[in-house]
């Protein structure tokens, strides 16, 4: 995640500090934004969600914005890769988990060609490689 990505909504107030939060992983804070009506989906002036700015490493804050309707699909317009491209990369097995769990696909490919599973083993993330093996059917 580039730092300047992060947190840059174009909405209201409240979708700004959501993104702020979610980048931070400030779990309560993004459950206060979502309460008020922050929308889990607004983009920010790069073309990118909460989902896709947050702290891949805070499974919390990728369930919250999933049960307040973030879409677990959506991609980077530039590189095609989603959220769970992100974390299979660097290794969260919780928050990829969150993520399939709410209806993520994990047989998509990003600009190179590369499936989430591709990425979490050129990292040598082993136990990531393992759950999208078998949540493919591998």
């Amino acid at each position: 995640m580039r730092e300047d990505d992060k947190g840059m909504l174009g909405g209201g107030a409240s979708d700004a500090g959501l993104a702020n939060a979610a980048a931070r992983g400030q779990v309560e804070k993004v459950r206060q934004l979502l309460e008020a009506g922050a929308d889990p989906n607004g983009v920010n002036r790069f073309g990118r969600r909460p989902i896709q700015v947050m702290m891949m490493g805070s499974a919390r804050v990728a369930e919250l914005l999933l049960l307040y309707g973030a879409e677990p699909n959506c991609a980077d317009s530039a590189t095609l890769t989603r959220p769970v491209h992100d974390a299979a990369r660097e290794g969260f097995l919780d928050t990829l988990v969150a993520l399939h769990g709410a209806g993520a696909r994990l047989d998509v490919r990003d600009a190179w060609g590369r499936l989430p599973v591709d990425l979490a083993e050129e990292r040598g993330h082993r136990h990531v490689a393992r759950y999208l093996h078998a949540a493919v059917g591998d």
